[in-house]
This record gives structure tokens, sequence and C-alpha cells, in this order.
């Protein structure tokens, strides 16, 4: 069913090299009757325990697919739009499927989709979660690792996980210029990337 007291909104992504949108991430705000507006922080636990992340976690896939579409229809430059998956949705055995037919329905090319996991939500089941990235990306799909700097940053899944992109998170990202440890931390993240050959995006 839709959700009329959801949204989701676009944070745009912008090249530091020449300040260009190279893409957007969907976010997901509550815009409750009684409460107002309430963060992902609120109530995003409470669909993870409850289940309903799942339902939620597709809906958003779609609208940001079709939102994106109607964008480029309008003749907007093509961008990918990136989605966060949680845990439980990323678990979930049909989510390639689902995925797939939501491309077909709002007719989105995958390119213009970016997937962004979680260091901690890839830990439940490596062997499972590298099957499924496989899965994801022959399809055309970009994956991005969210979060790395706070979590496990497990150097093994570089290499492991078919990522396209790493997501510093803004804990990390908030020190610099002016604390040099920070400095130093994301520099070696940057060149590290880039040794891979994937994009970097330092959040805020």
């Amino acid at each position: 069913p839709p959700f009329p007291t959801r949204r989701s909104s676009d944070l745009p992504l912008a090249s530091l090299s020449n300040g260009e949108i190279t893409g957007l991430e969907a976010l997901l705000r509550w815009e409750h009757p009684e409460f107002g507006l309430v963060l992902p922080g609120k109530f995003i636990p409470i669909a993870e325990e409850s289940g309903l992340i799942v339902p939620l976690g597709e809906w958003v896939i779609r609208e940001a697919c079709r939102q994106n579409k109607a964008w480029q229809e309008a003749g907007l430059q093509p961008v990918p739009v990136a989605v966060n998956l949680s845990a439980r949705q990323f678990f979930e055995k049909s989510l390639p499927e689902t995925i797939a037919e939501t491309l077909s329905e709002t007719g989105l090319s995958p390119r213009y989709l970016t997937l962004e996991i979680t260091e901690s939500s890839t830990m439940h089941d490596v062997d499972y979660t590298t099957a499924t990235l496989n899965r994801l990306k022959e399809m055309g799909i970009k994956i991005a690792m969210d979060d790395f700097g706070t979590g496990y940053s497990s150097l093994s899944y570089l290499k492991r996980f078919p990522l396209d992109m790493l997501k510093i998170d803004r804990i990390v990202v908030k020190g610099i210029p002016n604390d040099r440890e920070d400095v130093v931390i994301i520099s070696a993240i940057v060149a590290l990337a880039h040794n891979l050959e994937l994009m970097v995006i330092a959040e805020g």
C-alpha cells in the first residue's frame, strides 16, 4: 500500500573537481500528523524490529526510481540515485528479483541506481553478501559501501565485494581540515579507494 505520511527527498552529490552534480541520495522522512517531521533515527529501528522495513524499503526504491526516471524524461541530466538498504532488507532472498521488477516497472536503467550497504550488515553472512552483490552487479546496478571508517573497515571486503564506491562517514569527515589525524585517515582511504578504482564520497 502507499505510505501517505512518508516522503523521500533527494540529497545531491557533487564533484569536488568541477562542482557538477554527479548523483543523488534518496533520504526518508516521516511527516507525522501529530509529531511533525520525524527523522529516520527515531522510526527506522522500530521498522526494523517490526519487519515493516522490508515493504517500506521497497517503496523507497520504487519512488526513487520513479522520480529519477521522471526527471530524465523532463530533460534533466541523467545521474544515478542512491538508496540505502537495511540489513533486514538486504537479506531478503527476493531482493534481486524485487529490484529487477521495480526497474522494469519504472523504466529506469540499472546504471542509474546505486544501492548502499553498511559494513555491519555484511558481517552476518559474508558468502551470502558476496553472492547477492554479484547478482546485483550483473544487473548493472552500482554498489556503495556506506559509513566506511566507523565499523569494521575490513580491507578484505574491498577485495571480495564488487564495490563501485566508498562513502566516508561524516563523523570522520567533520574533523577536516583542522584535525590532523582525520586528514591522515581520509587521505589514506581516498588513496586506497582510487588505487582500487573506486569512487569516494565524503558525507557532509
